[in-house]
């Protein structure tokens, strides 16, 4: 059976059907992460004290630079097939795939900063943040003392004065004894850090997701071109379309985590 609209514009809309259900999803993404937003302003208006300057800004701007050039690297490949150059379209597709997953990596770096980061509490009420000997990912002092062969002593890299993860402060042997808490910078520590990694760890599904579709596109999928380059054509543009909402997120997220 022959389905109407699918490289035609409806004539009701002037969309074919993938654009129109692609602009009511988009709609839907607009309300998720609208209710996650909201929930920041809320909860950051109604804190006390809400910590600042609390990741990492370069990284956080070398990513939004990787997403800006992979909404450019999209349109440059949907703009390729529309001049038939199927070639060039590959080149470009792979190109934002590769950009995508290199975000992808820049935050797992991000995130394995924050849980090889640690807050601690000793008997005497002195508190310290840093990182310790050997960068252990995720210890809690629970994890610590239920090993094997616990140790007595951790040299324990407190940060500089001013920072909040540099790890340059000079080292010093704890005792496990005189610890009264050691957790790394999870979503658990404070209000900010929940919020921190159900945003980002959101988007960062949004991306998986992209990367998935694209990367279908560049690949198996690329094989309707030769059957059908119109309807092929407007599949890239409605995956591109996706990308751009969630570079777009991105631009709202990086001021508002990382720079507020």
């Amino acid at each position: 059976m022959q389905i109407p609209y699918r490289s035609e514009a409806r004539p009701d809309t002037g969309l074919y059907n993938a654009k129109l259900g692609l602009w009511l999803f988009l709609a839907s993404e607009v309300m998720l992460f609208g209710a996650m937003f909201s929930s920041y302003i809320l909860l950051r208006v109604g804190s006390t004290e809400w910590p600042q300057r609390q990741l990492s800004v370069p990284l956080g701007t070398l990513n939004t630079f990787v997403l800006i050039l992979s909404s450019i690297s999209v349109v440059m490949a949907w703009a390729a097939l529309k001049g038939k150059d199927f070639a060039r379209y590959k080149l470009w597709q792979g190109a934002t795939v590769l950009l995508a997953l290199l975000f992808l990596c820049v935050k797992g770096v991000e995130y394995h900063s924050k849980f090889t980061h640690y807050a601690v509490t000793l008997k005497d009420g002195t508190e310290l943040t840093g990182h310790l000997e050997g960068s252990p990912v995720n210890l809690s002092l629970a994890k610590l003392k239920a090993s094997p062969n616990p140790p007595t002593t951790l040299q324990f890299h407190a940060d500089a004065k001013g920072a909040t993860e540099g790890g340059h402060g000079e080292a010093k042997a704890i005792a496990v004894a005189d610890l009264t808490r050691l957790e790394a910078f999870g979503p658990w520590r404070n209000t900010f850090y929940s919020l921190y990694f159900a945003m980002t760890g959101l988007h960062a599904l949004h991306v998986i997701g992209g990367i998935l579709v694209l990367g279908y596109l560049w690949g198996p999928g690329s094989r309707m071109w030769r059957t059908d380059p119109e309807r092929f054509t407007n599949r890239v543009e409605v995956s591109g379309l996706y990308w751009h909402f969630v570079e777009l997120v991105w631009i709202f997220l990086f001021p508002t985590l990382y720079l507020l």
